[in-house]
């Protein structure tokens, strides 16, 4: 798939565009739709990035040379304006990976009225007429997560670990602790924001501050910063609860995950632009859009388990039990 795409990463986009393109030989068709997709993160961070440039290849599995796509990766948030304003001069969609997108699409999109703009995590904070926003919903999701980590606890504490201190991110810790106290009311929950969704070293001592006191499954909402939480768990012998993509039975560290289909609203953009059927405005995924937008797997969890997460999972669907937005 690389050698079809033009990829721009971001480390030195200020200063280096031009160096670091690689324009593809591949022929295309003449009205192929170009998509232009800002991945700020690591496309291999094992979770809101990766999922979303697993749902961009699967795009362009589904339509070949029907789409073209460029795409800009890991980039710093001052890069933003320059990123987005290089794909929307080339592109007839583009999407932002991520609610720290948002403010920077709405910039940009009012200098490109004719090019579509779609967010993944966008939220109702803003409108415009040529800018989607899909909301991801994790606080639901997140709901459910604690929930689960709750059955899954030997030690009766568990651990959150989110990047940005902004509103969507905690309203996901919140959850996560209401969840797990439906299941154990006396269940301990601590949750910490290392302030970075990519920093390692923050997100390795938040976790292990966590373990101190106890937490043996972790839950997060990070992105390189996950690595932290890994090594964290390693060395202390205790477990994560991923997000994002179901990975069962790729590392035992991993005893569950919850499904938040960050690449399910990039194909859903990507399909809709190509149909011709792409709408502008703020859209609601989570659990309501199915299991591919939003769900819960305990890895080789039981029948009563499952049971007890899908009845919840019903219950927020209906209204029975309300969540925070986010």
């Amino acid at each position: 798939m690389l050698s079809r795409r033009l990829v721009l990463r971001g480390a030195l986009l200020t200063t280096a565009f031009a160096l670091s393109v690689t324009f593809a030989p591949v022929a295309r068709a003449a009205d192929a739709l170009k998509v232009g997709i800002l991945i700020p993160g690591s496309k291999s961070d094992k979770g809101w990035m990766e999922s979303s440039y697993d749902g961009l290849m699967a795009s362009e599995k589904k339509y070949g040379d029907k789409i073209k796509v460029q795409m800009i990766e890991n980039i710093n948030y001052a890069d933003m304006d320059q990123a987005l304003t290089n794909l929307a001069s080339k592109n007839d969609l583009v999407i932002g990976v991520g609610g720290q997108t948002q403010a920077s699409v709405y910039k940009i999109a009012k200098r490109f009225p004719k090019v579509h703009f779609s967010i993944v995590g966008g939220n109702e904070g803003e409108s415009a007429a040529n800018v989607a926003g899909y909301d991801v919903k994790q606080a639901e999701i997140a709901y459910v997560a604690g929930a689960a980590a709750a059955m899954l606890s030997k030690t009766g504490a568990i651990s959150y670990v989110g990047g940005l201190e902004i509103p969507s991110i905690v309203n996901a810790g919140k959850e996560f602790g209401n969840g797990a106290k439906s299941i154990n009311p006396n269940i301990k929950y601590t949750s910490n924001f290392t302030g970075d969704f990519d920093d390692v070293a923050k997100s390795k001592e938040a976790t292990l501050a966590a373990i101190a006191q106890g937490a043996d499954i972790h839950y997060h909402i990070l992105n390189l910063g996950l690595r932290g939480m890994e090594q964290a768990a390693k060395e202390k012998g205790t477990h994560i609860i991923g997000s994002y993509t179901d990975r069962c039975g790729t590392d035992p560290l991993y005893v569950a995950y919850s499904i938040t289909g960050t690449g399910y609203q990039v194909q859903y953009a990507i399909d809709e632009a190509v149909k011709g059927t792409w709408q502008a405005g703020y859209k609601e995924f989570g659990l309501k859009m199915g299991p591919e937008a939003s769900g819960m797997v305990i890895c080789g969890g039981t029948a009563e388990q499952k049971a007890k997460l899908d009845a919840i999972m019903k219950d927020i669907m209906s209204g029975k039990i309300t969540v925070l937005k986010g």
